[in-house]
């Protein structure tokens, strides 16, 4: 190893030294981002070093390290003289192998016995194609726990569902078979990978890549170091053995997620996740004594399915707002009736437009100025019954803004639909949102199919119920007929649709599946 030069500060009264450590061989428009968050990241009353390990193979790197070096905070940099080890990375993965392994593991022990040798109270270690949040470091420094991991999500994979960078068990394993079947298995799996997705501090059987570290865990001889009897791969995963072996409990904290760039093209997501934090960073919430507002447009539904949906949710929400689109029935009487008791708030389009996309912002610009929470529900549309015990949780905590819940579109009483036009019920869509004041929400300004919330909702905290709506909508055949017929009056091309899809409404031989309660 060749050493650069360096000049650290004394430690001072009782501020906490912070070493920040990284081995680096990174590709310059990833590396950029990388130090970039660095120079963005919050401090506190920290005192904060660095120490980068240099074996990049691109002259642009190195450069980009001693710029980096030469602006602001100490630095330390060491250059590896060693032959270089072949390394791959593509739009697919990433291709390690032992002698890549080892050369990391080699360089994050070096770190480590600097850290020690110089006095640092924790090391800080970051790898190289990370973005962080600027609060990551004074969050996790704030928990004072020995060893804490701030959370990303990969898809290792192309299109694979993104998994964190933390484990339960043994070589990257989510959860373990105690008797269960696959299915149920399964099951475990996703429960624990949804509860990692909100924001809160969780114990886990092994982390990596983004970690601060205390020097009692140091001194205890915790390192990267293989052990010889465990065929793990990954320095990681011995690191985590060895910690856990020596008492040491490791955690992962989910408030500020990192952004991993795995692949270059990744880089085109950074600028979206920096002003998702922005976004998420001025949001405004309460735990408690949130009020929830029932939004709904109707036209003609007194005769329908108008008493079952509003019987179904009249007992947990505190406002409603109903736009009526001039109804010659009874529709307004039969909310009047089973809505007694709730404030209610009657909108008309006296406009007479037949443009949804008006109507859908008349009915949320007076909810929103209403409720904490806007419920929009069709009148077609039926949430299973124990939305009733759990709304309350839904609304009165503060990680989430937005809840999406699956969508079944019935075919009669028994059956949902499902083939390649009628799958709503894959997907999780929104139909209840936190209004948040310093938003600036967008609509999809289409006269069809521009949704019941402003597109861009989703940039919000989202999160996905098990909850499920059923669509009454289509489980009649007159009904099925009336919708096909006015798909054709409002979108007869199939601008703001799909034309196939209009048509299979009246398929004779769908394909059904059996609602299982």
């Amino acid at each position: 190893m060749a050493k650069g030069l360096s000049n650290f500060t004394e430690k001072k009264g009782l501020e906490s030294r912070v070493l920040i450590a990284s081995p680096i061989r990174q590709k310059p428009l990833i590396l950029t981002q990388f130090l970039q968050s660095l120079r963005e990241l919050e401090h506190g009353d920290l005192r904060v070093d660095y120490f980068f390990i240099d074996d990049n193979d691109n002259p642009q790197s190195q450069t980009l390290l001693n710029e980096f070096s030469r602006k602001g905070s100490i630095k330390h940099i060491e250059r590896t003289d060693e032959e270089k080890v072949m390394f791959k990375c593509d739009e697919n993965t990433h291709y390690w192998n032992n002698d890549a392994i080892y050369r990391v593991t080699k360089s994050k022990n070096r770190q480590i016995k600097f850290a020690l040798e110089n006095d640092y109270d924790y090391i800080f270690f970051i790898d190289s194609d990370l973005v962080l949040h600027s609060k990551t470091l004074t969050h996790l420094y704030s928990l004072n726990l020995d060893i804490v991991s701030e959370i990303f999500w990969t898809s290792w994979q192309p299109n694979s569902l993104p998994l964190p960078n933390v484990w339960q068990y043994d070589n990257y394993a989510f959860a373990i078979r105690e008797g269960e079947d696959e299915k149920e298995l399964r099951k475990k799996v996703m429960q624990w990978l949804e509860q990692l997705k909100i924001p809160g501090v969780y114990k886990v059987g092994g982390l990596g890549a983004c970690t601060l570290i205390k020097r009692r865990v140091l001194e205890k001889g915790v390192d990267f170091s293989r052990i010889y009897n465990i065929s793990f791969p990954g320095e990681d995963r011995h690191f985590c053995i060895r910690a856990v072996a020596n008492g040491f409990e490791l955690y992962v904290d989910t408030h500020y997620p990192c952004y991993h760039i795995y692949r270059e093209s990744d880089l085109a997501g950074v600028e979206k996740w920096k002003e998702r934090n922005k976004i998420w960073d001025k949001r405004v919430t309460k735990s408690e004594r949130n009020k929830l507002c029932l939004a709904m447009m109707m036209k003609n539904e007194a005769n329908r399915y108008l008493r079952v949906v509003l019987n179904r949710v009249k007992s947990f929400i505190d406002y409603a707002v109903i736009l009526d689109d001039n109804s010659t029935d009874d529709t307004i009487e039969v909310c009047k009736e089973i809505l007694a008791g709730v404030p209610l708030t009657i909108l008309d389009n006296k406009e007479n437009t037949n443009n949804e996309v008006v109507l859908r912002k008349k009915l949320w610009n007076t909810a929103v100025s209403i409720g904490d929470w806007i419920l929009i529900l069709d009148a077609d549309e039926l949430f299973e019954p124990k939305i009733e015990n759990e709304i309350s949780k839904l609304i009165n905590q503060t990680y989430c803004d937005v809840w999406a819940f699956r969508l079944y579109d019935m075919w009669d009483e028994k059956h949902y639909r499902e083939d390649k036009y009628w799958s709503a019920h894959l997907i999780y869509r929104p139909f209840l949102v936190r209004y948040q004041p310093n938003f600036e929400y967008k609509w999809r300004d289409t006269p069809v199919h521009c949704g019941r919330f402003p597109e861009n909702i989703t940039l919000l905290p989202t999160y996905a119920s098990d909850i499920r709506v059923k669509h009454l909508g289509y489980m009649k055949k007159e009904d099925r007929i009336k919708k096909y017929l006015w798909y054709m009056e409002k979108d007869p091309e199939g601008k703001y649709g799909i034309m196939a899809q209009y048509q299979s409404i009246l398929d004779e031989n769908p394909n059904l599946k059996l609602w299982k309660e």
